[in-house]
């Protein structure tokens, strides 16, 4: 399945100055890694977000976000959010700082 380049590059553009991003193809689409911790990424023309176990129940209740689950088995801690919530920048932002807050408080890999 392809990703959408453009949300990729988006995601790129905010994380640019951080030293510690790297990209990584995963999971048919993109991944953005903290420290070697997937933080967020880009599945068709959608947005993962890894919030952490104690997060998620906040964030899908967020507008749209649901539970990550690409297999029938849902992954704990993480979020898929339509390409469609976030189009503002704003929010976006808001998505990835979250993503990579997260990321940070694991040990590096």
């Amino acid at each position: 399945m392809a990703y959408d380049e453009g949300l990729a590059e988006r995601i790129r553009q905010y994380l640019h100055t951080d030293a510690g991003v790297t990209e990584k193809r995963m999971f048919g689409g993109i991944a953005f890694l903290y420290q070697g911790n997937m933080a967020v990424g880009v599945t068709g023309g959608e947005l993962m977000v890894r919030v952490g176990p104690d997060a998620a129940h906040a964030a899908i209740a967020r507008p749209g976000a649901r539970v990550f689950d690409m297999t029938g088995r849902p992954m704990r801690g993480w979020v898929v959010v339509a390409g469609s919530a976030v189009t503002e920048d704003e929010a976006l932002g808001a998505w990835i700082d979250e993503g990579r807050a997260f990321a940070a408080s694991l040990p590096p890999k």
